[in-house]
């Protein structure tokens, strides 16, 4: 073995140098010649001696230090082998089909055996399969748990190796087997329970902020004598405590209707999974107030700091309080989750709120000159009623004024043809995406009516154009919002976003006259989005409708204009009379989208039918149309179609709803619906 043994170049070189330096003699050996021959003949002879003396040294002693050279790697080898051997760290070889061939003591002792077991690594570890196993030289990381043990698994694929076994002893004798296959697989594996208790201890022990309004505590307070207020207030001040105490947290009331409470993260999974029972609670408490009372919640979680962790908690009480109340909502980072919003919203007598706002509006529209109004796809006569109301408010103060419309659907279209071709009208009033984008500039005023959410918008691509945004929207705010509005008027009690604009219109001064023309508009839009002033409809409701008529609104004139052609009344009987009752109380249907005009609006048409049906407590109508499923979802107030319709990616209010699915088919889309429904009722939200 010795001769076959081949020295590093280092080494070599080293145990030359001896004869390396004859060189070196030889050039002494020459000058020595120039200066005195004889004294050159002396050293020549001495030079050779030498030369002969360190070949001879060379020899003798090259077989001796490779045999020792032998040794000390044997000996280190050994030593070697029992360093990995009696390693704390847990170490394995496997082969490249995830066999294992060795293993420390370490790794034997955590799969509990005396000797490598030649099976394969799934045998004691599941999770570690063989689609994990690396097939390039990068290493796979997996976390697994093993006798109530977490473990971080390191594994290394080995290529060519430079050994094949031998000083291993005989548990690695299989390994000469591998070197022609020319991999390995190293195992590595670290102990994390430690580390992963005491992350979970110290995520557990953080203190997560949170927000606790009383939506309507003016308005309950009304609704009872007044010697009885003192005892409402005291007892729904209990119940919070009690809840509070329930989770070891501390609360502080700020202000008559407003908490700030703080407790430890590992109390979160408890009021998740009782989903904040103190909603229910706290509504429960009733001592002949004519109004339920109702809280709102907003707690932020897993922020970096205490700071921001109460910033989520205003972010997440403002989304509750902007959906309506009477939930909590969780903030956490990027994800947002929603409990409760089950009851009714109860409509504010207060115009505050829309004086106020319509004083501010007025202020943004007097410093810009031009003005856009937007509303969602595939428009309806809210979105265009509402649209009209700002113009009129726009052009009260002498502003130019577009309004963005894509798609004219055969219900808008009586109406908008009223407007279209009319000489009190631009005839650039209207326009499509392609020409609003020639004209919008960062100056420009960006009105959004009837939709708070930028992928709904009919084109959102304006928002990146201009900065100055204003949103008048009925509809619940979901995760998705336009964050850039300057001014943001969202209430979801209200019955449509016409009623909103004609209180706006009301209080926003400057001499305003409303045409009949645009009265008709915004009585058609609340009319529509109240079936006929039977769904959502208040006292101010009415009173906008009211003020409307006193403006020159015509309910025949309307009437007119939305009457159905003959295909529309045979599309909704076909869509009734294949009507599928599921789990006997939920309507789902398809309605028919090849012969009809506006064929979603239609769907909701046959969405508000269908709840004249005694004992349905909701329905859903599906709509085929530009390669998309559209869900039409109504109830009257057994049912949240909110609710349902936001595990769905859509949303709008508890009785009002609905949601677009993409890349989706008629089949799957119904299944989608049925499956969301016996989730929904397994886990107690329905």
């Amino acid at each position: 073995m010795g001769n076959k043994i081949r020295m590093r170049s280092s080494l070599r070189a080293y145990l030359l140098w001896p004869i390396i330096l004859t060189g070196l003699l030889l050039v002494m050996n020459l000058a020595i010649y120039v200066l005195d021959k004889k004294a050159g003949y002396v050293m020549s002879g001495f030079i050779f001696i030498y030369f002969i003396i360190a070949i001879t040294i060379f020899y003798i002693n090259r077989k001796a230090i490779a045999t020792e050279m032998v040794h000390y790697a044997m000996d280190f080898s050994q030593v070697q082998k029992q360093l990995v051997k009696e390693m704390s760290l847990p170490y394995a070889l496997l082969d490249i089909d995830g066999s294992l061939q060795w293993g420390n003591d370490a790794f034997l002792e955590i799969i509990n055996e005396k000797r490598t077991v030649r099976k394969p690594i799934t045998a004691f570890f599941p999770d570690i399969t063989a689609e994990k196993l690396p097939e390039r030289e990068v290493d796979e990381i997996i976390h697994i748990s093993y006798n109530n043990r977490d473990y971080r698994v390191i594994l290394r694929k080995m290529v060519s190796p430079s050994f094949d076994g031998s000083g291993w002893g005989s548990d690695v004798s299989p390994l000469k087997a591998w070197t022609s296959r020319n991999a390995l697989i190293a195992l590595y594996m670290y102990d994390e329970t430690e580390i992963i208790s005491l992350l979970k201890v110290n995520k557990e022990q953080k203190l997560v902020s949170g927000l606790l309004y009383i939506d309507n505590y003016d308005e309950a307070l009304e609704t009872i004598d007044e010697v009885r207020r003192s005892l409402l207030t005291a007892l729904v001040d209990r119940k919070i405590n009690k809840y509070m105490q329930s989770i070891d947290a501390v609360i502080k009331k700020i202000e008559k209707d407003k908490y700030f409470f703080i407790f430890q993260q590992k109390y979160l999974p408890y009021v998740q999974s009782n989903k904040f029972s103190i909603l229910e609670e706290v509504r429960g408490v009733n001592i002949g107030n004519e109004m339920s009372v109702t809280i709102s919640i907003g707690i932020g979680v897993d922020a970096d700091t205490y700071i921001n962790g109460y910033e989520f908690a205003r972010a997440a009480i403002d989304l509750a309080l902007a959906r309506g109340g009477d939930q909590a909502v969780i903030k956490q980072k990027e994800k947002i989750a929603y409990y409760g919003g089950k009851s009714i919203q109860m409509e504010k007598n207060t115009r505050v709120k829309a004086r106020v706002k319509a004083h501010a509006f007025r202020e943004i529209v007097e410093n810009k000159d031009k003005i856009v109004i937007m509303g969602h796809k595939i428009g309806d006569v809210d979105s265009l009623g509402a649209a009209i109301g700002v113009y009129r408010i726009a052009k009260t103060f002498n502003k130019k004024v577009h309004i963005v419309i894509n798609e004219v659907t055969t219900s808008l279209r009586p109406m908008l043809n009223r407007f279209v071709g009319n000489p009190d009208y631009e005839e650039d009033l209207f326009l499509n995406n392609d020409k609003v984008k020639e004209i919008v500039d960062i100056n420009t005023l960006l009105v959004i009516v009837d939709v708070n959410r930028p992928s709904y918008t009919e084109c959102s691509d304006l928002l990146d154009y201009t900065k100055t945004v204003v949103i008048f929207d009925h509809h619940r705010q979901t995760n998705e919002a336009i964050d850039s509005a300057v001014l943001s008027y969202i209430e979801p009690y209200a019955s449509s976003t016409s009623e909103m604009i004609a209180e706006i219109l009301q209080y926003i001064g400057g001499n305003l006259k409303l045409k009949p023309l645009e009265a008709d508009a915004l009585y058609a839009g609340i009319m529509i989005d109240t079936n006929n002033f039977l769904t959502k409809t208040g006292v101010r409701t009415f009173e906008a409708a009211a003020f409307l008529r006193r403006n020159g609104a015509d309910v025949t004139r309307i009437r007119k204009l939305f009457r159905s052609e003959i295909i529309d009344y045979k599309t909704k009987a076909d869509a009734i009379l294949n009507t599928e009752i599921f789990r006997d109380v939920y309507a789902i249907s398809e309605c028919a989208s090849s012969e009809v005009g506006s064929p979603t609006i239609l769907g909701a048409q046959v969405a508000n039918e269908l709840l004249n049906i005694s004992g349905i407590k909701a329905t859903f109508v599906l709509t085929e149309y530009n390669g998309k499923i559209y869900i039409s979802a109504r109830s009257i107030d057994e049912a949240n179609v909110q609710v349902i319709m936001e595990k769905l990616g859509g949303g709008g209010h508890l009785s009002v709803a609905g949601a677009q699915l993409e890349d989706t088919s008629m089949e799957e889309a119904i299944s989608l619906i049925k499956a969301t429904l016996d989730n929904m009722i397994e886990e107690g939200e329905l």
